[in-house]
């Protein structure tokens, strides 16, 4: 069987340790060195840049998230062997592990990261697709004649790099698609390697459980376990019509993953789906109008990330969590897509006026979603808001005094309450 040698990148055939280094860190499979999609996912990612920038710090439990009424972001797998999970709530995860250091999300700092990494993935296949920024699909068809490395062999190089260069690890799944590389990608963190081949995947997915599918959350697997689908044995026994009839397109997908089947392609311009920002509260709000305070401090967030990438959106999207952890949502599609701040303060500040709950609420957050070239955008006069326009036009001098003097050169009374 070919093999791998995950320190010294030496092939051989099987064994449990490499005969050249005699590093028990060995791949082997059938089909190793033929298959060529993979994910790649960073471990813990936020958590491990922390560490790396503070060695006082390397041995400690880390979570990063917000203050004591905040989530957590992410944290280290110290943290997690106490149970500590990424979206648990601050006093929970604190509870779980009071020794703790909690540290504030540096975005931008993070972002600056991923790039590091993405230039080093880059250097193997122009065929990157980035879900977020730790993670990542690749396409390797092909390389091969390019780098004289098998696909496999470029991807253990890549962990390598990560930690020699960056002083970062990552785990990676590989395999003949998109869903099973994903799945495999957290079969063995941290500093994993997992492969699925295509002779194997009907073995490896019997028994499992449908929620391994990405994206499926508890809404989608509740509906599932409704109609007697808990596994992929079950879901396998469906006929593909009586699927697509029960549950619309998403049945036809789902039809394709119970026979490990997806042909999407690793696609380095995928669109991005929605622009969002949210603020979790120190104390609990039911005031209406502090609430419409962060509702425009929320617009002007996503207005500002929306303008950065030339973007704009078509529906607008109100969410508020209340003191109980249940989630409140509202929606409203434009007549046409928009990336003014003013617009998106608006529809969303009427969304919450139509909120029959009173509160109080833990989160607000403010999204933009349908998302289009902003040539597309703010096109039409409002008829029924003659002074949009203007408001417009000021909202744009606005962003051009900021970016000359910094932006807090001129602030809205609004975003002070």
């Amino acid at each position: 069987m070919p093999a791998l040698c995950r320190d010294c990148l030496h092939p051989f055939e099987t064994g449990t340790r490499c005969p050249a280094c005699r590093s028990p860190r060995v791949l082997a499979h059938p089909e190793l060195f033929t298959l060529s999609i993979a994910h790649m996912d960073c471990d813990a990612f936020y958590a491990s840049v922390e560490k790396r920038d503070d060695p006082a710090i390397r041995d400690k439990p880390v979570i990063v998230g917000g203050a004591h009424r905040g989530v957590v972001s992410t944290c280290c797998y110290l943290a997690r062997i106490k149970g500590v999970r990424s979206a648990m709530p601050m006093f929970q995860a604190l509870k779980l592990c009071p020794e703790a250091v909690v540290i504030k999300p540096r975005g931008a700092h993070y972002a600056a990261v991923s790039k590091e990494i993405r230039a080093l993935m880059d250097e193997l296949t122009p065929v990157v697709e980035p879900l977020s920024l730790d993670e990542a699909f690749l396409d390797l068809t092909g390389t091969e004649r390019l780098h004289k490395a098998p696909p496999v062999a470029l991807l253990c190089r890549l962990l390598k790099r990560m930690e020699d260069e960056l002083g970062l690890s990552g785990s990676v799944g590989l395999s003949h698609n998109k869903f099973l590389a994903k799945v495999a990608s957290d079969l063995d963190k941290p500093r994993g390697f997992s492969v699925i081949g295509k002779g194997d995947t009907a073995a490896f997915l019997k028994g499992k459980p449908v929620r391994m599918i990405w994206g499926v959350g508890a809404a989608t697997q509740a509906t599932l376990e409704a109609a007697g689908i808990r596994t992929f044995d079950d879901l396998a026994r469906w006929d593909r019509k009586d699927l697509i009839h029960r549950f619309g397109q998403i049945g036809d997908r789902l039809w394709h993953l119970a026979r490990g089947e997806d042909f999407r392609r690793v696609n380095p311009h995928e669109p991005m789906k929605s622009i969002s920002a949210e603020t979790t509260f120190d104390d609990d709000i039911s005031d209406r109008d502090l609430l419409d305070g962060h509702v425009w401090r929320l617009a002007e967030k996503v207005a500002d990330r929306t303008k950065a990438k030339d973007l704009a959106g078509r529906t607008v999207t109100l969410k508020l969590k209340r003191a109980d952890f249940t989630i409140i949502t509202r929606r409203h599609a434009l007549r046409e897509p928009t990336q003014i701040a003013d617009r998106l303060y608006r529809e969303a500040a009427d969304l919450l006026a139509h909120v029959g709950d009173r509160g109080p609420y833990r989160l607000i957050g403010v999204g933009l979603s349908d998302i289009v070239p902003a040539g597309a955008a703010d096109l039409t006069p409002d008829l029924l808001d003659p002074f949009a326009a203007k408001r417009a036009g000021a909202e744009r001098a606005t962003d051009a005094i900021r970016a000359r003097f910094g932006p807090n050169a001129i602030v809205k009374g609004r975003s002070l309450r």
